[in-house]
């Protein structure tokens, strides 16, 4: 476009310029052929002025002499000569010529001195036709230089197009193994210079998959096979258990030690399992139907705070959800262990419809403790496999190995949610975890109720 813009308007005022001045010449030399016409004519007959000024041509002629302007019509009188150009050609007694506008056109005026008869001779030629012509070739430029932007933006989109389209299956590519899906593979091709960065491309991919089967693999291998020896030190552990009574005081604190880290490893071994699941794609979601308030309750009684609080309103009891039973009842088990670990209190589980949705098809589980909160920069963080928080050094006991809650986010993907962490808004120091979720069924309640709480059985 710029190219088209630089080109028409160098064309056109090369055009100008040109056209105009040789118009300019062709007209000036007319005026003093005619002017040298008229002076003969007046030395013949002097008193004949009006019958000199008459000749061929449409200029328009005007003769001072003897105090006295004539002209051969009308349209051209003494004002419309520019005082300057009189001053120059009557007073100088000097040739000379200016553009002027007149009658909406702009014309050229030539003044040449007729010194045989103490005259001047001034005459009149309309440019109308040079303007009409420069203002066709503007618009043909302008309509070319259009033509030429179009035809150029054509061409560049469909260049760049088939040009930037490896790049485009690239970025897909990549943003499906970012997704997980290890087996993407850019299409070979046979133009020399992609043809490299696809097979550096395949074989970067290539082995990155190879190095997460490999880890999966062993993750996999050494949970299955501390599965063994951990379940017979746990059952040697409550075999000793059912003998407590018997041991020294001494003896019995360390045999509670030692069930409680044989529990904790338990739970280890087990996180591990279901990572390695996930990273090996085996993941398979039984959905159903579910009452989201009765299943919460469920959810909460197996936990390892069964007497958590519920807030929830009337119109949301009759919310479904869809989604793996067992999966997303440890989602909320994982909230409120981690819940139970950071707070000074008890924990609360508040159940509402999410925040600006105006069409109501998002309902949020928030699980919240009265903690010290989350640290500046911990909210994604604290979801990442083995993070235990910024807070975790300030706790008085070690449990968690920080898999919960990146478990819990890996479940909530698989249901199409949505999991964040965030410092508490009501005033109370702590922090609290939302878990987004589709709703299935909405409630049938068209107003919303006031709140219930009850603590669950």
């Amino acid at each position: 476009m710029i190219l088209s813009a630089v080109l028409a308007i160098t064309t056109y005022g090369f055009t100008r310029s040109s056209f105009v001045q040789q118009r300019e010449t062709a007209e000036i030399n007319q005026a003093f052929a005619n002017a040298k016409r008229v002076q003969n004519d007046l030395l013949a007959n002097p008193t004949d002025v009006i019958g000199a000024l008459e000749q061929f041509g449409s200029a328009q002629r005007l003769v001072y002499i003897g105090g006295v302007w004539t002209s051969n019509s009308k349209n051209f009188t003494q004002a419309d000569i520019p005082t300057s150009l009189k001053t120059r050609v009557i007073t100088d007694l000097r040739a000379a010529n200016m553009i002027v506008d007149h009658a909406q056109n702009t014309a050229l005026i030539v003044g040449i001195p007729l010194e045989q008869v103490n005259a001047v001779y001034f005459e009149l030629e309309s440019l109308r036709q040079t303007q009409d012509a420069l203002r066709s070739v503007l618009i043909a430029l302008l309509l070319s230089g259009a033509i030429t932007t179009a035809v150029g933006i054509g061409l560049g989109l469909l260049v760049s197009g088939r040009t930037v389209q490896p790049l485009v299956q690239a970025a897909q590519a990549a943003k499906a193994i970012a997704q997980g899906r290890f087996d993407t593979r850019l299409e070979t091709t046979q133009d020399r210079d992609l043809q490299a960065l696809t097979t550096a491309f395949n074989d970067m991919v290539e082995t990155l998959q190879m190095r997460v089967e490999r880890d999966a693999r062993f993750t996999s291998d050494v949970s299955h096979e501390l599965r063994s020896p951990l379940m017979t030190l746990a059952a040697s552990a409550q075999v000793m258990h059912s003998r407590r009574d018997e041991l020294p005081e001494r003896s019995q604190a360390a045999l509670d030690l030692l069930i409680g880290d044989v529990t904790r490893f338990q739970g280890l071994v087990e996180d591990l399992l279901e990572i390695s699941r996930f990273d090996a794609g085996a993941i398979r979601l039984i959905n159903e139907p579910l009452v989201l308030i009765e299943f919460v309750r469920q959810a909460i009684a197996v936990s390892s705070l069964p007497r958590t609080d519920i807030v929830y309103a009337s119109a949301s009891e009759q919310i479904l959800v869809q989604g793996d039973k067992r999966r997303l009842a440890r989602v909320f088990a994982n909230l409120i262990d981690n819940a139970r670990i950071h707070s000074g209190g008890k924990p609360k589980i508040v159940i509402q419809l999410a925040d600006d949705d105006p069409t109501m098809s998002h309902v949020w589980v928030i699980v919240e403790d009265d903690g010290s909160g989350l640290i500046d920069g911990e909210e994604e963080k604290i979801f990442e496999r083995f993070s235990r928080g910024g807070s975790a050094g300030q706790r008085a006991g070690s449990e968690g190995a920080g898999l919960g809650l990146a478990l819990a986010a890996e479940h909530v993907a698989l249901h199409s949610g949505s999991i964040w962490a965030e410092n508490r808004t009501d005033g109370i120091r702590g922090a609290r975890f939302i878990v987004e979720l589709d709703i299935f069924v909405a409630s049938t309640v068209p107003e919303k109720s006031l709140p219930t709480t009850e603590a669950s059985a």
